[in-house]
């Protein structure tokens, strides 16, 4: 297929799916919306199979994935992390539960293989089921490979609503503290200011060019680490460790990435990747993938919500809070921003109270989101997909 024109159809799939998103408050996210658009594309015929392979975006993001995951690196600040250390905890808990539940009921699936894949996509990100996908691929298990997309296009569907309940919940049971103890929220926490630091790298590498090659340098620096280990250290984990280190150091700025002129054309180029395996897996495999994705939203989310919950009740926070936490490992970041500005807005409150109680739930819910998705998933998932086969 003409290079040109497969490239020109994905962005059309994607502004598409992006508009309906938003037309939904993102009920209905961008994944799941090309998702469908891309399964009906190519059963149907509409789209060849070469469409994704042809438009040189595929290429592109299977180069950058480890661009970033140095970039998210930077987007972790160690401070943040110290002041809601419980927050962060809670999180790993939640995760940890999704891996226990899903383990535990890995008999039920066809293969581990398939719970194994199901941890990785309902706990993480793209990165996590790009980890998977690349796992099952060289094992030669498409439809493991698949399951991941299914349940990440669905994942919104069930995390938005649900979270929105209860941290609505929470946000009531917030006010009405408020207004029994207006001192109560003295100490409220604060989302660390996001000042710009001068970093220690010289100027000639604040470009657009020059970022994307201090970054590189650090990807390829993972790549020779994991292969001195042979493997038993992830390329992506070290990718993620390094940009927190480097951040830490003031040599990478926070959000590395953001503001230079590739970031989102690499960013869409790794959303690509997770899309491929749809060209190819025929519709009985797909009909097969129905009770496996039942089971992992069933079993997964019901670890993460258990685990979560004993978590919160040891280290002080409320039930609902403690769900939620867990919960955002179901979309991360931006969805945890918003549905905790749409939680403190629900009250019928001043402008003031509304104000406090959006300053105690968002900087919980912005660190669950890095603790979930970003990093928990990253390392976890790294791990089992060595047993993916």
């Amino acid at each position: 297929m003409n290079s040109v024109l497969a490239f020109t159809i994905i962005m059309l799939v994607w502004t598409v799916s992006d508009y309906i998103s938003k037309k939904t408050k993102s009920l209905l996210s961008t994944l799941l919306i090309a998702s469908l658009i891309f399964l009906i594309g190519f059963k149907t015929n509409l789209f060849p199979e070469d469409l994704l392979p042809s438009s040189s975006l595929l290429a592109l993001g299977t180069t950058v994935v480890g661009f970033i995951l140095v970039h998210l690196g930077t987007t972790i600040s160690l401070k943040e992390f110290k002041q809601q250390w419980r927050t962060f905890l809670i999180g790993v808990a939640a995760t940890l539960g999704i891996v226990a539940a899903l383990l535990l009921v890995g008999p039920l699936f066809e293969s581990q293989s398939y719970a194994i894949a199901a941890i990785g996509a309902i706990s993480g990100g793209t990165i996590s089921i790009i980890m998977v996908q690349d796992a099952a691929i060289a094992a030669g298990l498409l439809s493991v490979a698949v399951l991941p997309v299914l349940i990440s296009a669905f994942q919104g569907l069930i995390g938005f609503p649900l979270t929105s309940l209860i941290l609505r919940k929470e946000a009531n049971r917030l006010h009405q503290e408020y207004q029994a103890n207006p001192d109560a929220f003295a100490n409220t926490d604060k989302i660390e200011e996001k000042e710009e630091k001068k970093t220690r790298l010289p100027e000639l590498f604040h470009t657009t060019a020059g970022t994307l090659f201090v970054v590189g340098v650090t990807v390829l620096l993972a790549t020779f680490v994991n292969n001195l280990t042979n493997g038993m250290i992830n390329t992506f984990i070290l990718c993620l460790l390094f940009g927190i280190a480097l951040r830490e150091l003031n040599l990478f700025k926070p959000n590395i990435l953001n503001g230079i002129d590739a970031y989102g054309l690499m960013m869409l180029a790794i959303l690509i990747i997770i899309f491929g395996p749809l060209a190819t897996i025929s519709i009985h495999d797909l009909i097969e993938l129905i009770l496996p994705l039942t089971l992992s939203f069933l079993v997964g989310v019901t670890g993460n919500v258990i685990f979560a919950a004993i978590a919160g009740k040891f280290l002080g926070y409320s039930l609902s809070m403690s769900i939620a936490i867990g919960l955002t490992s179901l979309y991360g970041f931006p969805g945890t921003m918003i549905l905790s500005q749409e939680a403190a807005k629900s009250v019928n409150g001043t402008p003031e109270e509304i104000a406090l109680i959006e300053g105690q739930i968002l900087p919980k819910m912005v660190i669950a989101g890095f603790s979930t998705v970003t990093i928990t998933s990253v390392f976890i998932t790294g791990i089992l997909v060595n047993l993916i086969g």
